[in-house]
């Protein structure tokens, strides 16, 4: 499994086999059974996680007491609040597992340690959040420029894996519909 992590790094920057034999002591494997919650609002985010198996969720309980799923993490995805996680503060999200899910875990603390020792990975992280922040950006893009169903066939096209891992309620939520309109469109599209 972790040789997979090994191939993901060196996607976005030249990275050696011993080299990483070397990082491997900076994570920590972390199992989760679906619906285990990974990290809770309310608690000091010092942990990011990446995805080897399974899939995860962020969302936040709004005043109303709906919760809002902000973002998904399959394989070879990172997740963490990373305003959070870059301060060392209070995180108003929780992540919880979707599906029986397997993390490779790095604290704070190990993660800067690791990019000292390590200044290509530098390139690697810097690599992942541009990715991040630019979906974040075409995400509210689609919320401003798209109806709402053309955000969910729009979705589904773009990222058919989570319409068949991902429960229809969650996707409503990350996509800001409710499942009963998710189910009309549904509907729809069969008929």
């Amino acid at each position: 499994m972790l040789i997979q992590f090994l191939e993901h790094i060196k996607t976005f920057t030249q990275f050696e086999k011993e080299d990483f034999d070397r990082i491997q002591d900076y994570f920590d494997i972390q199992m989760y059974r679906k619906k285990d919650v990974i990290l809770s609002a309310g608690s000091k985010c010092n942990c990011n996680y990446y995805v080897l198996e399974g899939c995860l969720h962020m969302y936040f309980t709004g005043e109303n007491g709906i919760q809002r799923t902000v973002q998904f993490a399959i394989e070879n995805w990172w997740m963490t609040d990373n305003l959070a996680f870059n301060k060392g503060a209070v995180t108003d999200f929780t992540i919880q597992a979707v599906e029986n899910t397997t993390l490779l875990r790095i604290s704070r603390e190990n993660q800067e340690k690791l990019l000292k020792n390590f200044p290509s990975l530098e390139t690697y992280f810097r690599k992942i959040y541009e990715i991040s922040y630019g979906a974040s950006l075409m995400k509210m893009k689609y919320v401003f420029d798209y109806s709402k169903e053309e955000i969910y066939y729009h979705f589904t096209e773009r990222f058919p894996q989570f319409t068949q891992r991902v429960p229809q309620y969650l996707i409503a939520s990350y996509l800001g519909l409710t499942p009963e309109y998710v189910s009309e469109i549904r509907a729809k599209n069969r008929s």
